[in-house]
């Protein structure tokens, strides 16, 4: 995804729900679902799946006067570009940065770090496992 097709925090909340409601659905339904106590106005919602629907990252169908919105692409998709475009503009294409940054955080514990390890490994015993090309 372009930078310019890059999606809003607004635009990743509606997705989310329509990759939950799972089907084809109006904005309506991804309105009701994401804003439960109209917390954005529908017309907004409305607005904002039209420029979604232009930006690529859904589908429209129109069905009388009603417009059906589907997911363009998968979640794991999109959350992988996304995270290669963050990748680049923000680690310089780095992943030991990167992961060097999450462990200075003090956002990791134990845990989590028992959990990357697990990770690294469940990998490294999947690269090895490849025949060599």
């Amino acid at each position: 995804m372009s930078k310019a097709n890059k999606l809003t925090p607004v635009e990743w909340e509606l997705m989310e729900s329509v990759w939950k409601l799972g089907k084809r659905v109006t904005a309506r339904e991804i309105h009701n679902h994401t804003f439960p106590h109209n917390e954005k106005a529908y017309t907004t919602v409305q607005t904002v799946l039209n420029t979604m629907h232009k930006k690529g990252a859904l589908t429209r169908e129109k069905i009388g006067m009603v417009n059906f919105y589907s997911p363009a692409k998968s979640r794991k998709s999109m959350v992988r570009d996304e995270l290669s475009n963050f990748l680049s503009q923000i680690f310089n294409d780095s992943v030991p940065t990167l992961a060097d940054f999450l462990l200075d955080s003090n956002q990791v514990g134990l845990k989590e770090i028992e959990a990357f390890k697990a990770l690294i490994e469940k990998k490294e015993n999947e690269l090895r496992s490849k025949p060599n090309d």
